[in-house]
């Protein structure tokens, strides 16, 4: 359902090698003034603490020399030509060995210190640990836009939608069980893997905590686009919320089309016969385009269902017992409902000549009803069509 380029994440390990007990995980682009500096405080950290891991450097292109500087710092590093924040990490979660994997950015933002920290939660029962940055930010760290607009912005608006509950869904820094990957079926490629790993967790009712950390200025330039990254993040959340990116307004436009064509017909409109008919057509444009939008909501979730993987406790419900056959037996009540009326208006009208400005609002609910059938109909074969997968 997600319109940016999808990979599937592959899980793959070395036979021969050792079991460990954790992977760093490090995505980089471009970032030499950096890089040496992440892989030696976090081969540093894994020592003091006396943990068997391992750090691996996802290198996303690079063409300063920071994959073989962060191969001479110690690292393991895997090469990904395709770019994107996602991409990269993707890359080095299939190379990861470790039963933890721990991720942070090279820029030097985060404090690779913070390691036995995610790593004791996890311990303690967590799937994941999300870092909190938004009351630790050093001076300078972070744009004021970013600490006081888009990121609390687009955490509410992820938390609105899915109810997940954190309140830094954009931190970098984070440590999961690597097991859970299988779970999660990472895809996105941009920076909305951030979103995406937040969203698959809250829908697979892992245990997700949040840990509070500082949040350092970074070191080198930024990579991130603050529009084009914020656009890519509502996007990617909209998509995978067809309730309310489909269904909630297209059933608040049905409602509010048929309670107006109902109050026309009922005559308790008083703004005059001329204004009768033409709030009732735009009680009926409000109707169809509800209908429709609604038709399409169930397709994204069907296509959602049986495709990504992903699941609704309600449409799941629904799925088991209604069939193609129930759709169509109520598209065609209501088509034929309306074609009656048409049938009768038309036969009327022969016998009398053109009828009254009444009889032609009758024959605008007859046409609104002919065509909503003829869409419940269609749909329900393309929701047949989707549904074909699960057999």
């Amino acid at each position: 359902m997600s319109a940016t380029a999808e990979i599937p994440a592959r899980v793959t390990s070395e036979p021969s090698a050792p079991p460990l007990a954790v992977s760093v995980v490090i995505p980089c682009l471009n970032e030499a003034e950096n890089i040496e500096q992440c892989v030696e405080k976090a081969l540093d950290t894994l020592e003091r603490a006396g943990l068997v891991g391992e750090v691996v450097v996802a290198d996303n292109g690079s063409e300063d020399g920071s994959a073989e500087l962060a191969l001479l710092a110690g690292a393991r590093v895997v090469h990904e030509p395709r770019r994107g924040y996602g991409s990269a990490y993707l890359a080095g979660f299939a190379a990861a060995r470790g039963q933890y994997i721990v991720m942070a950015d090279a820029d030097l933002t985060y404090d690779f210190g913070e390691i036995p920290r995610f790593l004791a939660e996890l311990e303690d029962g967590a799937d994941m640990i999300i870092g909190d940055r938004m009351k630790n930010i050093h001076p300078g760290a972070m744009p004021w836009h970013h600490r006081y607009i888009g990121n609390p912005l687009l955490s509410r608006f992820l938390n609105l939608l899915f109810h997940t509950g954190v309140s830094d869904a954009h931190c970098g820094m984070r440590a999961f069980r690597r097991d859970r990957l299988e779970v999660l079926e990472l895809r996105t490629t941009g920076m909305e893997f951030a979103s995406e790993m937040v969203i698959r967790a809250a829908k697979a009712k892992l245990v997700v905590r949040e840990l509070p950390i500082e949040y350092h200025p970074r070191g080198g330039e930024s990579k991130l686009s603050s529009f084009r990254d914020g656009w890519r993040h509502v996007r990617f959340l909209l998509l995978h919320a067809p309730n309310h990116l489909f269904i909630l307004p297209g059933a608040l436009m049905s409602m509010l089309g048929a309670l107006i064509s109902l109050t026309v017909l009922a005559h308790v409109n008083a703004l005059g016969r001329n204004w009768d008919l033409h709030t009732l057509i735009g009680g009926s444009l409000l109707l169809i385009v509800g209908v429709q939008i609604v038709s399409l909501g169930l397709c994204a979730h069907a296509y959602a269902t049986y495709f990504m993987g992903e699941r609704d406790a309600w449409f799941d419900r629904a799925s088991e017992r209604l069939r193609l056959e129930h759709g169509l037996l109520l598209g065609g009540a209501v088509s034929l409902t309306g074609l009656a009326m048409i049938v009768v208006m038309a036969i009327d009208w022969v016998g009398r000549g053109f009828g009254s400005l009444s009889e032609e609002r009758v024959a605008l609910v007859a046409a609104t009803l002919l065509v909503i059938g003829i869409q419940i109909i269609f749909s329900s074969f393309l929701l047949s069509i989707l549904g074909l997968r699960r057999n």
